[in-house]
């Protein structure tokens, strides 16, 4: 019976490639995302590639009522899952303290901390069944503060104290509960972060060769597959050019 993963924020970036991860080691796939056209562009085209079986839900994580509704109530024959990556999140914006949007805060806030609490609330009972594994997607950011980063960097410390709030708490129930936080990778990441400027985004990477989304899909399918005993807690990854949140040699 092919074991099932549900990833969030599945449209694009490492949600994407998680999936094609996992669903290439013939895994059935639930995928969230906002864009329900990508989504499903997504799960169809996975599909046809590895003959594997989704599932499309398309809500915003920020969205409680949204969640649950379409979380808490899963058809029969999705409700066995043995893996939740929290994955979807964002940053908005690179201010200063003072000169920050309110809105973008908020925005991080609900998705970064609140949506990842919604989801995992809300998974919760299936995994308790399937004795499963949480997998949240962190960041350099939430090991370090950088100039410019205030509430970004404080929603991935959430991730990190909440990650480590769950693996205590479900101890219980033995689930496994991971975090993964990556460095620089060149997704749509800092095209987000920056509104759009292609420019800007494209200067973040420029003279180094980041991570790509596929390298924390290894990394998570490396930690999912790991033996019954086994739970890795924690994995900081950067590319050979970053030494932490600030330092990044460019060429």
């Amino acid at each position: 019976m092919s074991k099932i993963i549900l990833v969030t924020g599945a449209s694009s970036g490492f949600g994407k490639a998680i999936a094609e991860k996992f669903a290439a080691g013939g895994w059935n796939l639930i995928l969230t995302a906002r864009r329900k056209e990508k989504l499903e562009a997504v799960a169809a085209d996975l599909e046809k590639q590895f003959g594997i079986k989704t599932l499309c839900l398309a809500f915003d994580v920020q969205d409680k009522v949204a969640v649950f509704e379409n979380l808490s109530h899963l058809p029969t024959e999705w409700q066995a899952i043995d893996l939740l990556v929290n994955n979807a999140g964002l940053a908005l914006g690179r201010d200063s303290f003072f000169d920050a949007n309110l809105e973008d805060w908020e925005t991080m806030i609900d998705t970064n901390v609140k949506g990842l609490l919604y989801t995992s609330k809300a998974v919760l009972p299936y995994l308790i069944k399937q004795q499963g594994h949480i997998i949240n997607i962190g960041s350099t950011a939430g090991k370090e503060v950088y100039k410019d980063g205030n509430v970004y960097c404080a929603t991935k410390h959430a991730v990190d104290a909440i990650t480590k709030a769950q693996r205590i708490d479900l101890l219980p129930y033995k689930i496994k509960v991971t975090a993964i936080h990556p460095g620089a990778v060149e997704t749509d990441f800092s095209l987000v972060r920056f509104k759009g400027d292609a420019s800007k985004a494209a200067a973040v990477y420029a003279g180094y060769t980041p991570l790509k989304a596929e390298d924390i899909a290894d990394t998570a399918w490396y930690v999912a597959n790991t033996p019954k005993h086994v739970c890795i807690n924690d994995v900081v990854m950067t590319c050979v050019a970053q030494g932490n949140s600030t330092m990044i040699h460019k060429d």
